[in-house]
């Protein structure tokens, strides 16, 4: 699979908010705002993997070319989800 500039963004993205959560505690900033800004990150983190699993979902039943190579794709991006749980 290729991963895109905006899947790669999203991931940089997600490196500086968590370097800015290490910060915060560093700083000994508020345990309220630590935890919203961990709890953002794991929402970001969420979306990041349905995006990736979807585009190769996507991309392999673009390439499959018969019903039981599909159904395993499926199969297989399903099985990703609920890993990522």
């Amino acid at each position: 699979m290729e991963y895109n500039e905006a899947m790669k963004n999203r991931v940089k993205r997600l490196e500086g908010q968590l370097r800015g959560v290490l910060k915060m505690m560093e700083e000994n900033k508020d345990c309220k705002d630590v935890i919203t800004q961990l709890s953002a990150s794991r929402s970001a983190i969420d979306r990041t993997i349905g995006l990736v699993v979807s585009s190769n979902l996507v991309e392999c039943i673009q390439e499959s070319s018969d019903n039981q190579n599909t159904e395993d794709s499926i199969n297989e991006a399903v099985q990703l989800l609920v890993k990522s749980r």
